[in-house]
């Protein structure tokens, strides 16, 4: 079985990537891709467990590109982790996540929700480039008893349309997939249902792979429909749990086929064959 999409405790996952990669060959995956935020800091703690349990691991990432105020989640794989444009983009988006966390502290703040964020902030600096983002804003308030879980914490106060909502900056989808083929991989749309807007996809597709069809988010009618746009748009297609530690039943219950799989590599070989060629 193969899954192409989890976190990391590198990003907002709740497993390190060795806990992770253990739980998943006990649920029978035998290819996966950690795909943490804006960060490839997992990696090789993913790496080294997964020779240890026979898995294959798929170098990935998902970053966050910005489109007319909207987050795009773009998945990145088959990629050179030492790319060093790679690297520098990378500092340029967690830099971005700082002030934007730090921002949204403040709009707490005065909500009376206050919360330590530059805790936050020293912690994930102190893991070695992991990722920050509103589920650790969110965990924080939990833990100060000023949410009841992550969702409630979004539903109340971190959501699109809560109070202290900060607008991400960030680079176009264009611009991220570049960097990831710059980089050696391929770019996917993760989750594109979660874009509430189908309308605005084939505008991302010219620097895309692949849309990611299976998701714990898209139902039997939403993947075929991304199926049928993947193929309009000749794009591979990609899938995953989007797991980040909970619940551990839900792991290897989304996962891709072998045949999409092999597609979806084929298509990056191709593609680095060319780049190759043209160097």
């Amino acid at each position: 079985m193969i899954d192409l999409h989890l976190h990391t405790t590198a990003s907002d996952g709740k497993l390190r990537p060795s806990a992770l990669v253990a739980l998943a060959a006990r649920a029978n995956l035998r290819v996966i891709s950690v795909t943490d935020h804006d960060t490839v800091a997992g990696l090789a703690e993913a790496r080294e467990a997964a020779t240890a349990h026979g898995l294959r691991l798929v170098n990935g990432i998902e970053v966050t590109a910005v489109e007319q105020s909207r987050d795009v989640h773009v998945l990145g794989y088959f990629i050179d982790p030492e790319n060093e444009a790679l690297g520098r983009f990378l500092e340029t988006q967690r830099a971005d996540r700082v002030n934007r966390v730090r921002e949204i502290g403040a709009r707490l703040k005065a909500l009376g929700c206050e919360i330590d964020v530059e805790a936050i902030i020293a912690t994930s600096a102190a893991l070695l480039g992991r990722s920050l983002g509103r589920p650790l804003i969110a965990d924080a308030l939990v833990a100060k008893g000023l949410a009841l879980d992550r969702r409630d914490a979004f539903d109340r106060l971190l959501g699109n349309d809560g109070p202290a909502f900060v607008p991400r900056c960030g680079s176009s989808v264009a611009r991220v997939s570049a960097i990831i083929a710059e980089a050696g991989g391929i770019a996917s749309l993760a989750h594109p249902v979660l874009l509430r807007d189908d309308a605005v996809i084939p505008g991302y597709a010219a620097g895309l792979s692949a849309i990611e069809v299976r998701h714990r988010e898209h139902d039997a009618a939403a993947e075929e429909r991304y199926r049928a746009l993947a193929r309009e748009l000749n794009l591979s297609v990609s899938g995953g749990s989007d797991f980040h530690g909970e619940p551990v039943t839900d792991l290897g219950t989304i996962t891709l086929s072998q045949d999409d799989f092999d597609a979806l590599e084929a298509r990056a070989t191709a593609l680095q064959s060319r780049a190759d060629a043209s160097a």
